[in-house]
C-alpha cells in the first residue's frame, strides 16, 4: 500500500490530491503515469462510485498538462456523443492528452455515432477495481482519521474483514458509525461497530473465520 499526491511521483501526505495506491488500481495509476508513451492521445479511466476515480484523473490532468472529460459516461446517463467525437479530433489533432472517465467500460457505453463508436472500440482502457482488504482497510482508516473519530486500534482490520468491497459502501458505513459515536459522545469500538450495524439493518455481517463467532 503506498500514497501519491502531486505529481504521481510525489511524496506523503494528506491532502486532498491524496490517493490510495494497491492492487486494485495499481494498473491505472501505472499507465496514466505513463501518459507520453500512449499510442494514442486518448485513453479511457472507469471504476465505481466513490472509487476515486475523479480525483485520478484530476492528478492525471495537472501532471501531463492534459484534459478531462470526468462525466464521459456515467450510470444511465445519456451520452454526449458529439461532444466526445470532437474532444476526441482535438486531442489527436493537438497531440494533447485525453482522458476520459466513465463507470463501466467503453464497449458498453450507448453509442450512436459509428464514428465515435469505431474510436472507443480501440482506445485503451484501464480500470480501477472493487478494492481489496488491504484498500477496505486503509481507506475505513482514513475516513475516520479525517472525521476526526475516536476508534478503537482493532475497528479497521474488523469492518475490513466484514463489509461489503465496495467503495459506496466503505463510505455509507464510516460515516454511520461516525454519527453514532457523534450522537453517543462514545469511542468506536467493536462493540459499538456491531451495536450501529444492527441498529441500522446492516447486520449480521458474515464473519472471515465462521469459528469466531462465539468469540465476537
Amino acid at each position: 500500500m503506498s500514497q501519491i499526491s502531486l505529481p504521481f511521483e510525489g511524496h506523503e501526505g494528506r491532502g486532498e490530491g491524496d490517493f490510495l495506491v494497491s492492487d486494485a488500481n495499481r494498473v491505472a495509476v501505472a499507465y496514466l503515469e505513463r501518459w507520453r508513451d500512449w499510442p494514442l492521445s486518448i485513453a479511457v479511466l472507469t471504476g465505481p462510485p466513490r472509487s476515486g476515480r475523479s480525483t485520478l484523473a484530476r492528478q492525471f490532468a495537472r501532471m501531463s498538462g492534459g484534459d478531462v472529460i470526468d462525466d464521459a459516461h456515467e450510470g444511465d446517463r445519456p451520452l454526449d456523443d458529439h461532444r466526445l467525437f470532437h474532444a476526441w479530433n482535438a486531442a489527436q489533432t493537438e497531440h494533447r492528452p485525453l482522458l476520459l472517465v466513465g463507470q463501466a467500460p467503453p464497449a458498453t457505453w450507448p453509442v450512436t455515432l459509428p464514428d465515435l463508436r469505431s474510436r472507443l472500440a480501440a482506445v485503451p482502457h484501464v480500470g480501477i477495481d472493487a478494492p481489496d482488504e488491504m484498500l477496505t482497510r486503509a481507506l475505513i482508516q482514513r475516513s475516520f482519521d479525517a472525521a476526526g473519530a475516536a476508534y478503537s486500534a482493532d475497528l479497521p482490520d474488523w469492518l475490513a474483514r466484514r463489509i461489503d468491497r465496495s467503495y459506496a459502501a466503505i463510505e455509507t458505513i464510516t460515516r454511520l458509525l461516525d454519527r453514532a459515536a457523534l450522537s453517543s459522545g462514545r469511542k468506536i469500538s467493536v462493540a459499538m461497530a456491531k451495536e450501529a450495524l444492527q441498529s441500522a439493518g446492516i447486520l449480521p455481517i458474515v464473519p472471515s473465520d465462521p469459528s469466531s463467532v462465539q468469540r465476537e
